[in-house]
């Protein structure tokens, strides 16, 4: 099953004729995802792309095709503009793979995306997959497999390299997230453990974390509130970041002890979260975790 998205899953690609929006949807069409149609604002509507049809607005979009997701590849100034366009159409999925979005564009979206109990994934994210189902995003699709562990992540490049590390060791994915790298993003760390425990098909999730905010405190919290059911492991990135300094994401801020890996990394385990090391630890950890629940 996974969350969010599966196999019926239909989407429409917004900025589908700019360079990055046309080249992942190839990507997303061969990974048999269910691209419907395309939007462009540069006048290029009625052409094709990839086989998929190409539309001047949303709304015309939606009048020629059922969908209920889609992918935002426009520019920054105008990201908030086509995600507001996509709510008002009904997408309960919003994909924002753009970065640097304005802060208070991003605000404003998130505000309306609440009120219509709609999801954005991102932005600056590097999307969303069920492996065997459904991609909507640029995540290398070949180190993916379907399985029961379920993925969430503030870092792009980590998810696919322990996505990596998974696969090579047969233990396959249900859906993996990334939940984006700018300051103001839509889901979070528990939206997706509140999915993922109604999920039959997951079995145990993986958190990856990072420096900055207090988003991993949150969710330890959480998982020691609420007795989280199913087993959980972490990683977070950034241990010998200097305090103070911007480590890749525009969200990724240590000031003080506040956002510090050591802060995290003692929050997760207070919360009897294992946490990896490395990377490359972290089946190790899950196969050991898993083991103990069952007996």
């Amino acid at each position: 099953m996974g969350i969010i998205i599966d196999k019926n899953t239909r989407a429409i690609v917004q900025g589908i004729t700019g360079a990055q929006g046309s080249f992942h949807t190839k990507l997303m069409l061969q990974f048999g995802t269910k691209i419907v149609a395309g939007t462009t604002a540069s006048g290029k509507g009625g052409t094709i792309v990839e086989g998929v049809h190409v539309y001047d607005t949303f709304e015309e979009a939606r009048e020629k095709h059922e969908a209920d997701a889609s992918i935002v590849f426009v520019p920054a100034p105008f990201a908030a503009d086509a995600a507001f366009e996509a709510l008002d159409n009904g997408m309960k999925t919003v994909v924002t793979i753009t970065e640097h979005i304005p802060i208070r564009d991003a605000i404003e979206v998130m505000a309306y995306a609440k009120q219509l109990n709609a999801s954005i994934i991102g932005p600056n994210t590097p999307g969303i997959i069920t492996p065997g189902a459904c991609k909507l995003g640029i995540m290398p699709s070949h180190m993916f497999r379907s399985g029961g562990i379920g993925m969430v992540s503030r870092s792009g490049t980590l998810t696919y390299e322990i996505a990596a590390a998974l696969t090579r060791k047969q233990l396959g994915q249900s859906t993996c997230l990334g939940l984006g790298g700018d300051p103001i993003t839509g889901l979070n760390f528990i939206d997706a453990l509140k999915l993922f425990e109604k999920d039959t098909q997951t079995n145990a999730v993986v958190l990856i974390g990072e420096i900055g905010g207090n988003l991993e405190e949150l969710v330890a919290d959480y998982i020691t509130k609420e007795r989280y059911p199913k087993p959980v492991v972490a990683f977070v990135a950034g241990r010998s970041a200097p305090p103070g300094k911007r480590m890749g994401h525009a969200g990724a801020i240590v000031m003080g002890k506040a956002g510090t890996a050591e802060s995290k990394i003692e929050a997760f385990e207070k919360a009897g979260v294992e946490v990896a090391e490395k990377p490359g630890d972290i089946p190790e950890l899950l196969t050991k975790v898993m083991n103990v629940k069952r007996q």
